[in-house]
């Protein structure tokens, strides 16, 4: 989807304008940090995710084991948000707390690389659904352009015209793609040198290491090799969707800017989010994501706080006359669905 799709050509403007919307916010007291959230936050989270390996270990060789991984999927997505909200020093200011909480969380609960996230994070923040930019909507398994779609051959062409149907089917493989793209960032090189930049990258190394051979270890110490492979493809599957129906709402079939399109900070961050309307359940279902405008123009805001600057961004946004994307959940998907179907389009022809 192009601007012009939803809004109208975009218009040079004040660089002040994010300036006057952040003061607002500031004097409401939204960027103050919120320890006490987010330790019981933590506490709960964490909490439970051990309950839950520990109810694995104390259930053993049984068939019920299998409705336990889908629960421990939840649980490990919930501490994944956790390390999202660290990775944006949403709980600390200081980078040592947040890295800890977020190698912790990341690379030893979850086995996701928490340094690769961080760095292919920060660039989807800074150019949110721009084609040459955004590596989430770099041409994949998934197309997000006509003309990605165009250069596809084979089977990925085949795809591509199918792609809105096999897309949360997809979602099941994205556990697996996380734990290898982790690998990969871990020890990939190019010319001679690493090609993720990572701060602690022996540390990330480790504690991967650690966490693949404490799942593994665990798993086959109580339930048979069966039981435990069909675990392991539960847990890792329902995961992977869950975490990808957390991330499709945001920005999936909202405009996508290119090297033409001259907008400030606050328009590129509004323009291409999608925020998904609920209630509390819905914020905690979805880590918070689910206030993705407010997000992007305030990455650093804890979770907790998201909620109460949602009515300053909107009004502030209806002032200046700039479309603010908002929708139920079942409604984001089917947008996300749409734009994925009209991307094929050229390919059905």
């Amino acid at each position: 989807m192009t601007l012009g799709a939803v809004a109208e050509p975009p218009v040079r403007r004040r660089g002040s304008d994010y300036a006057q919307l952040s003061r607002r916010i500031s004097q409401a007291g939204l960027l103050e940090r919120r320890p006490g959230w987010y330790v019981t936050r933590i506490v709960l989270t964490l909490g439970a995710f051990v309950a839950g390996w520990v109810a694995v270990f104390l259930l053993g060789d049984s068939w019920w084991q299998l409705p336990l991984a889908a629960l421990m999927a939840v649980a490990t997505t919930q501490v994944a948000f956790l390390g999202h909200d660290a990775g944006h020093r949403q709980m600390f200011r200081r980078r040592g707390p947040s890295e800890l909480v977020g190698l912790l969380a990341g690379n030893a609960a979850v086995g996701l690389s928490y340094g690769w996230w961080v760095d292919k994070h920060n660039r989807h923040h800074a150019n949110p659904n721009h084609e040459d930019e955004d590596p989430d909507v770099g041409a994949g398994a998934l197309v997000w352009t006509p003309e990605q779609a165009l250069e596809t051959r084979g089977f990925g062409r085949w795809m591509a015209q199918r792609q809105a149907y096999f897309f949360f089917p997809m979602l099941l493989l994205e556990g697996l793609n996380l734990h290898v793209a982790s690998i990969r960032a871990i020890v990939g090189r190019e010319d001679g040198k690493y090609a993720v930049p990572m701060r602690h990258r022996a540390v990330e190394a480790a504690l991967l290491v650690a966490h693949t051979a404490a799942y593994v270890a665990l798993l086959l110490a109580v339930m048979s090799p069966v039981k435990a492979l069909l675990f392991a493809v539960v847990h890792q599957a329902l995961w992977g969707l869950y975490m990808g129906c957390a991330f499709a709402p945001n920005h999936k079939g909202m405009p996508m800017p290119t090297a033409e399109d001259e907008l400030d900070f606050l328009r590129k961050q509004v323009l291409t989010s999608r925020n998904v309307r609920g209630s509390r359940l819905v914020d905690t279902a979805l880590g918070g994501l689910n206030y993705q405008i407010e997000h992007h123009l305030f990455p650093n805001m804890p979770r907790a706080n998201l909620r109460r600057a949602q009515p300053i961004v909107r009004a502030y946004c209806v002032e200046q006359g700039i479309p603010y994307a908002e929708t139920g959940l079942v409604e984001s998907y089917r947008q996300a669905l749409g734009h994925l179907h009209e991307v094929g389009r050229p390919l059905r022809g």
